[in-house]
């Protein structure tokens, strides 16, 4: 008698996860999709305006840090490089917080995973606000 393979906690879990999510829960599939083409287009916005032209670009902004550091508040600059921050954070928004949110499905449901899937959502927004202030188009 051959046993039947059960899938593993990892992979097997999660593509079981995404297929029930395909047949049964629409929502949570399009507020996925969302957050997955929002990552892209993050993505996208952020390897566009890297500039590495540039041997200084603006990479931060900080009233509350000067007042606490005793100089004046403002705009940091330094390396092009830091600005990676940003792709990286596309690719943490639309893999990571993906998988996550299957594993969420899967231990605590819909609910659960459609809180983290607006979250993200709202984390894609901030980033575009931060993005563009620093860029000084916003």
């Amino acid at each position: 008698m051959a046993k039947a393979k059960e899938p593993k906690n990892g992979e097997g879990g999660l593509i079981a996860a995404w297929k029930e999510i395909c047949r049964k829960q629409k929502g949570l599939m399009a507020a996925m999709a969302i957050v997955a083409v929002a990552s892209i287009v993050l993505l996208i916005f952020a390897l566009t305006t890297l500039r590495p032209q540039s041997t200084v670009v603006i990479v931060g902004y900080g009233d509350v840090y000067g007042e606490i550091a005793g100089i004046s508040g403002g705009y940091r600059r330094d390396s092009w490089l830091n600005m990676l921050a940003f792709p990286l954070l596309a690719v943490i928004y639309g893999f990571v917080h993906n998988v996550l949110i299957l594993k969420i499905y899967k231990k605590c449901g819909k609910d659960a995973a459609l809180v983290l899937a607006v979250v993200t959502g709202l984390l894609i927004i901030g980033t575009f606000v931060v993005m563009l202030r620093l860029l000084g188009e916003w």
